[in-house]
Parts: C-alpha cells; structure tokens; sequence
C-alpha cells in the first residue's frame, strides 16, 4: 500500500490521529498489539504506515507507566517499514482519581469523579512518535494547572471550594514536546486532548471545559500563565474534540485560535464524497464521524507557527469507492490529519 508523499529530508509531515487504541481495563491494548491478529489495530496501523508522517501524536491510546504499549506499537509499525526510533508518552489526567464527587451526583469513584473521565488510570491517553529525536529533558507538562487558576475562566460559579482547590483544567492533557530537527533546532509541539463538551448537564461543565481548554494556549501565547510563551517555531496540534460551527459546545476560545495571528490554519481537508445535511461547515474539513450521532465534525487540528513554511495538507478521507475508506472506517471514527512544512 503506497504511502501519501512525499516526506523527505526538506518536508516534514507532522500529522495527528485518534486511532481509538483504548479498552475498558489496562494492559488490554498491549496484550491485543502483542497478539498482532486484531483487526481494528491492523487497521489502525495501516491507516498510520499509509500517513507516513516524521512527527505523529496520537490521541486516544491506553497509557502505561512502563511504556510497554507504545513500544509495541512502534515494534508492530517497524515491521511494516516505518520505523519511529523516537518516542514519548506523559501520564494523563485520564482516570487520576480525586476522591471528590466532580458531577455531583451523589456516588464517588466513578470515571467522571477523576481528573478527566477514565475508566483507569492512563485510559486514552496521547504519545508521541517521532523520526527526529524528542528532547524529553525540555518537555513541559502543563496538565496539573488548576482550572481556576487559568485567567478568565469559564468554571461553573456554583463549583465548591473543594473542588476548584484540585480540579484540573487538562482532561487528556497539555504538553509542550520539543523535537530536534535536521538542523538542531527544537520544533515544539504543544499539544492537547480536550474534553467533548457534551456528557453533562445544565451547568455544561464539559463544555465550559472544552473552552478553556483551548483558551490555555490563548493565555501561553499571552504571556498570561506562569509558564514562558513558546518560543518559535511551534505547533499547536492534537484533538480539540469541538467543531468551529457545527455540533455542540462554546467555540469562541477555538476561533480565536484558529484566527491567531502567530498561527496558521492550513483547512486539511479529506477527499471523501460524503455530506452532512443541516451542518454550516465544510464537510471536507470534518476529521471525525459519529453515527449515530452530530455525524461528520471537525475536531482535530494541527496550527503551525506563523514563520513556518506550509506546503501541503490533507484529511486521509478518500472517497467511499476507495477500498481503503473502509480500512479508514474500521480503525476509528476518526481520520488521521497531517500538514507538511518546510524545515526551518
């Protein structure tokens, strides 16, 4: 299967894909990768051998504190010719348990009373795989900073004290992953895995979250958190999990960003034929596709720092005659998305 091009030694392919590489209890994904018979995961790899992209984040893979799942991914991957010497993976906010009642319905311990909603400690989680060495030294892990303390914030008011004092704004989490490249320079990465803002109440919890969110990065690029702004070059990246103008949820934070004058929107788009009656939004640029459900949405991204070199862009959604479109569905609801650069 001929892989998209080209990724060569003056273009870099930085992509972002939510394979769905999660199951209901921990060390399942690493047994499943470990057996190499399963055919959502075969599909999964397939649809990252065929991205063949220098810098990959994914979202939505079980997190171990051993490292054992991602390195069994990057094995199974190497065995079909794409070789990721290069890779990272932080504890998520995923399944940290608070001991409080964050949804306030009475009954604690539950996947929605952790820091973000988890069935276990570390259940879809993100990581990093790169062809370019990750200076893990540098890497900043921004996903203990408490929601109250982000400026301007959209908590619930009617949030207790004793939850403000140790809810965390990161669901999945925000990172900033420095990757060495060609000419020794650090291309940081600044990546997140928001909330979806549904599965809530009226309070929107979760989509009050699913803003701020977003609205970290604003505020980092602001100069208005107690962390240095990112240096460039730079690139704001991972699954926002909000469609700009369809679907639910508060999209101002994640306009503003799109919009940003330090950042690019390349618009990936998919090649598929498929639409969405009643949505407002290019179907093209949708990324994901819930059935049943809001049906097809854009909610991954991928923002370059304005000085950097955009050459090239795309959704891997090809048409529903292409045979690999159903190699795409099986995978995940989601589609891989990548941009290609000019190395600074």
């Amino acid at each position: 299967m001929a892989a998209l091009g080209p990724a060569g030694a003056e273009t870099l392919r930085i992509a972002t894909y939510n394979g769905e590489m999660t199951a209901k209890g921990p060390g399942l994904i690493l047994a499943a990768l470990t057996m190499g018979d399963d055919p959502k995961l075969l599909a999964v790899m397939q649809a990252i051998v065929r991205l063949n992209a220098d810098i990959l984040v994914l979202t939505g893979i079980d997190y171990d504190l051993s490292g054992k799942t991602l390195r069994a991914l990057a094995d199974q991957l190497g065995q079909q010719g794409l070789v990721y010497p290069f890779q990272m993976a932080l504890r998520p906010n995923s399944g940290i348990a608070t001991g409080l009642d964050l949804d306030n319905n009475g009954r604690f311990g539950e996947p929605r009373d952790a820091q973000g909603y988890g069935q276990f400690a570390g259940q879809a989680g993100i990581a990093v795989l790169s062809r370019h060495p990750i200076d893990t030294a540098n890497a900043v892990n921004y996903s203990e900073f408490l929601w109250r303390d982000l400026p301007g914030n959209l908590m619930p008011q009617d949030t207790s004290p004793q939850i403000a004092a140790v809810q965390r704004l990161s669901s999945g989490g925000h990172w900033s992953v420095p990757v060495i490249l060609d000419n020794g320079q650090p291309l940081s990465l600044l990546v997140f895995y928001a909330t979806p803002p549904v599965f809530d109440g009226a309070e929107d919890r979760n989509g009050r979250r699913n803003h701020d969110e977003a609205a970290f990065w604003l505020r980092l690029l602001a100069g208005e958190l107690p962390f240095a702004p990112p240096s460039p070059p730079f690139v704001v990246m991972g699954q926002s999990n909000l469609d700009p103008t369809d679907g639910e949820g508060l999209p101002d934070a994640l306009d503003a960003l799109l919009a940003h004058p330090a950042l690019q929107d390349p618009r990936p788009m998919g090649n598929h034929d498929r639409s969405d009656p009643g949505h407002s939004g290019d179907p093209l640029l949708d990324t994901a596709l819930y059935f049943p459900g809001p049906g097809g949405l854009r909610v991954e991204v991928i923002l370059p720092s304005a000085e950097l070199q955009v050459i090239g862009s795309g959704v891997l959604w090809p048409a529903g005659s292409d045979p690999f479109a159903a190699t795409l569905a099986l995978a995940s609801r989601h589609r891989p998305v990548w941009v290609d650069v000019t190395q600074p």
